[in-house]
């Protein structure tokens, strides 16, 4: 049997030319074998939609043409989230629905790596300040049957590549809601109403601190909306978010 110490000394020893014809980079999406880690096959990057400037300062829904130099959504003019600024890697389309449910439901969790690189590389602003990296939670009923928290994954992810300080915990799920995906835009809203608490032994930990809170997809905002409140009753100074996709306009796509 190999220790782990003995695993270490073989993948040191083979380096990282061997490692990579054993095991070769994969597509994120398709799976197909790829030049660079981290990276889509040539045939799926052109029909994945990553967003770009322009996009709302706030929220970061992108725009079809420039509005300005501090443009916002009207969503955002309506109704400001508790939340000063929000980036989004992709739009979640058919292209990207397979891709990013079979992260979150399928045990994919070996598209992490070329996820979490994506999500540091669309938003050089929120890393270039120092922060609390803290991922959205699961009820445990919830990561009891799942495994594993997605967005836990991200932010351990970001925080190993940016080196800032990662806190999975801080956040709780103390209400067993209802999934999200079935309900209407204020139904969402009420679903996470209450849901999400400090953990009372890490509080003292976000007081003062800039919290970079970390989801897999955006949809109304109403979760991440939920758990900034939560962060900035509990003392936190700022609140930003990032995720990795972002619904544009509604359509009949599971989450």
């Amino acid at each position: 049997m190999f220790d782990r110490q003995s695993i270490q000394k073989v993948i040191a020893t083979l380096g990282k030319g061997t490692l990579d014809i054993l095991f070769p980079a994969q597509c994120a999406r398709c799976s197909e074998p790829v030049d660079t880690a981290s990276s889509l096959c040539a045939g799926c990057w052109p029909d994945i939609t990553f967003i770009s400037a322009p996009y709302c300062v706030q929220c970061g829904y992108p725009f079809d043409y420039n509005v300005g130099e501090t443009p916002l959504c009207g969503s955002c003019i309506a109704k400001p989230p508790p939340f000063s600024s929000g980036r989004s890697v992709l739009k979640y389309d058919e292209a990207s629905r397979d891709m990013v449910l079979s992260f979150k439901h399928a045990d994919r969790t070996d598209q992490t790596p070329a996820f979490a690189q994506w999500m540091v590389r669309s938003a050089p602003d929120l890393m270039a300040a120092p922060c609390l990296i803290v991922p959205v939670p699961l009820h445990p009923n919830r990561l009891l049957k799942r495994r594993y928290n997605q967005s836990a994954l991200l932010a351990n992810q970001i925080g190993r590549l940016t080196n800032q300080p990662v806190a999975p915990t801080l956040l709780l799920r103390k209400k067993a809601t209802p999934s999200q995906g079935s309900k209407t835009f204020k139904g969402r809203w009420l679903n996470v109403k209450g849901a999400f608490a400090v953990r009372p032994t890490l509080q003292e930990k976000l007081i003062g601190q800039r919290i970079l809170l970390i989801d897999d997809v955006y949809t109304t905002g109403a979760t991440l909306s939920a758990c900034a409140d939560c962060l900035l009753n509990a003392g936190a100074a700022q609140v930003d978010i990032l995720t990795l996709c972002r619904v544009v306009r509604p359509a009949n796509l599971s989450i």
